[in-house]
């Protein structure tokens, strides 16, 4: 039993470490699929600011301050699930130092963490149509072309 418990134990201990180079399976990358995310979490960020500003400009009651409050928590958790696709994916997996427009694509992914930020931090519309431009100047930036997916306002 001793041997079997020590057995798994090891395997354990191996496989963590065999695992620990990268964060997904090798090989199984679906950049097209990231970015058509981040878009989708940029179009609810835009839709729970105008939601916020509706609810503002409206009869302030128990009902809309509790609906405020709901699509503030919406857009702080689409513009952190962005930042930590930035982050987690871009930046940690496929943006590598020293690959060609390293800079470039530095940068760009920086711009989409900022303005991921600064719509945690106003529920102003432009905000968002920033991020989306952002994050259309990371993919321009990271495939060296043109979008092919419309996700525009």
């Amino acid at each position: 039993m001793t041997r079997i418990l020590t057995a798994a134990f090891a395997l354990m201990i191996t496989a963590s470490i065999a695992m620990a180079h990268c964060q997904v399976p090798c090989g199984i990358y679906g950049d097209q699929l990231r970015f058509e995310q981040m878009l989708e979490d940029e179009h609810t960020i835009s839709k729970a600011q105008l939601q916020i500003n509706e609810i503002a400009d409206g009869e302030m009651s128990a009902q809309s301050i509790n609906q405020a409050g709901r699509w503030v928590t919406t857009k702080e958790e689409h513009a952190t699930k962005i930042q930590d696709t930035i982050s987690a994916y871009f930046l940690a997996q496929r943006i590598k130092p020293g690959s060609e427009g390293y800079t470039k694509k530095l940068t760009a992914a920086h711009a989409v963490i900022i303005a991921a930020m600064k719509c945690k931090q106003s529920a102003d519309p432009e905000t968002a149509k920033v991020l989306e431009k952002a994050i259309f100047d990371l993919y321009r930036a990271y495939e060296g072309k043109e979008p092919a997916f419309d996700h525009s306002h």
